[in-house]
């Protein structure tokens, strides 16, 4: 019996099995997909959270080498300066997801994660110890837990019985990637419909994406209703054919009612779909992955109890919240109306006073995700800046320390901690660093004297001059250490 199996081989499901991997977990990956080649283009982009994610593992390289990098984000018709943003990567990595899939699965590989194709899992029954997966060739899985990253039509999350709640679809869209015969236009198109473009991809193939005329049914669109909607927007189909890949989207708006039912728990488009508007589908399911992964390692290596994981719904379902509202709000202005222009203009002039459009942009980048912690010192709850420190070996950065996903108790000043040598899963470092702290939005903030970092990313305890909270802490995130030695301290 695997601890995980992890249902669906895209972007969430790698980095979810890497993450389980890294954390001890005997997981194994199933995909319906007999290859994990895309054929085409498909969606693309991370922004800076995500990019710090794949930096904590070591990897992000490696999208970087690949991809090109724009400092910029869009609210409405105004562009967001997220140069600015005190972080490593102020940017979006521009890269489609044909290859942020190959470059993970190149990871994953590495790792030793199984992933077993061709198969196809169309039930689960839970009990006490785990869970069996039907699949469609007859065969039976069993497993401790499982995880749904099968998208948005999740068969895990419907067995699991978890409600999918959110705004209908007002519109939809065609999107492919396909050859052409006609010269395309310069630029993209906006009427009261929605927006339409053609863009060039070299060796006579294109990118389109065009607003149907009417809401479509869910079902699959043929070339035919491509032409059809070119013709009625353009004027000509631009003689489109040949294509690669050709699928529909919708503006719905949908958010899983928990992220965990049981056993079964839910990542990326599993837990959440939105309007592709923004470019936050891809990031969303890995910082799910990454806040989910160490969580369910530490109970399946019996680390800590079951109740971490009632954690991961706490954090990431207001968190897939607050990017589903910047989704619907964005798809507001992806079409022509009076009322809606009159609107994006009052937006335009306040956005374009002092530093008012930041909040926005750390949302669009992730970089403002803050996890309900309790009261006190402001980092707590917040990412780990990725700062350039001094360790006994030399210099350093903090995410250096995280390519393992093991928790970090790093201290900066005051005399050794009592009971750091009861520390089991937690690695303690002592670390020198001048610089001052900045945190998105709020600015520069007091220094601490030592943070506990979770493998995530995110400050799980700040200290300030003592150690006061700090056993507390390592309990609740890190489990006991030997003898239960830093209890109480």
């Amino acid at each position: 019996m695997h601890d995980v199996a992890v249902v669906g081989c895209g972007p969430t499901g790698m980095m979810l099995a890497g993450e389980l991997r890294l954390a001890g977990a005997d997981v194994v990956v199933l995909e319906r997909r007999e290859s994990q080649e895309l054929a085409g283009s498909r969606g693309g982009g991370i922004h800076a959270r995500t990019i710090e994610l794949l930096d904590q593992r070591g990897i992000a390289e490696r999208f970087l080498a690949e991809g090109r990098t724009v400092n910029t984000a869009t609210f409405g018709g105004t562009r967001l300066d997220v140069g600015r943003l005190p972080t490593r990567h102020p940017y979006t990595l521009a890269l489609f997801q044909n290859h942020i899939e190959r470059l993970l699965l190149q990871w994953i590989e590495e790792l030793g994660v199984p992933i077993r194709r061709g198969v196809e899992v169309v039930g689960i029954e839970q009990d006490d110890e785990g869970a069996h997966l039907r699949c469609a060739s007859g065969e039976s899985v069993r497993v401790r837990f499982v995880v749904g990253a099968d998208g948005g039509r999740s068969v895990v999350r419907r067995e699991a019985g978890i409600g999918f709640e959110g705004p209908d679809a007002t519109r939809s869209s065609l999107i492919a990637e396909v050859r052409v015969t006609e010269e395309l236009p310069a630029d993209a198109k906006v009427d009261e419909r929605g927006v339409h473009g053609l863009y060039p991809m070299g060796e006579g193939r294109a990118r389109v994406v065009v607003t149907e005329g009417e809401l479509a049914p869910p079902t699959a669109p043929t070339l035919d209703d491509l032409r059809r909607e070119l013709i009625q927007v353009f004027g000509t189909d631009f003689g489109v054919h040949d294509p690669t890949w050709l699928s529909r989207f919708t503006d719905a708006t949908r958010q899983a009612t928990t992220y965990r039912a049981g056993r079964v728990l839910l990542a990326g488009d599993s837990a959440h779909v939105h309007s592709p508007t923004g470019g936050l589908g891809i990031g969303l399911g890995i910082q799910d992955a990454v806040n989910l992964g160490w969580k369910l390692g530490h109970v399946v290596r019996g680390v800590t109890g079951e109740d971490l994981l009632d954690t991961y719904h706490t954090e990431r379902h207001p968190a897939g919240a607050r990017a589903l509202k910047f989704t619907m709000a964005q798809s507001l202005f992806q079409k022509v109306d009076p009322r809606q222009e009159a609107l994006r203009e009052l937006l335009d002039e306040v956005l374009r006073v002092d530093d008012a459009g930041s909040p926005i942009a750390a949302l669009i980048s992730g970089l403002d995700v803050a996890y309900d912690l309790g009261s006190g010192h402001p980092l707590l709850g917040r990412r780990m800046p990725d700062l350039d420190i001094v360790v006994h070996d030399g210099p350093r950065r903090v995410f250096d320390l995280m390519h393992l996903a093991r928790p970090v108790l790093l201290q900066f000043s005051g005399p050794p901690i009592e009971f750091v040598d009861h520390l089991t899963h937690v690695d303690y470092v002592r670390a020198s660093y001048d610089g001052i702290w900045q945190l998105p939005l709020l600015g520069v903030v007091d220094a601490p004297t030592a943070v506990l970092v979770r493998p995530d990313g995110h400050v799980a305890w700040v200290g300030e001059g003592s150690t006061d909270g700090l056993g507390e802490a390592l309990v609740r995130w890190c489990g006991r250490g030997r003898q239960g030695g830093w209890e109480g301290g």
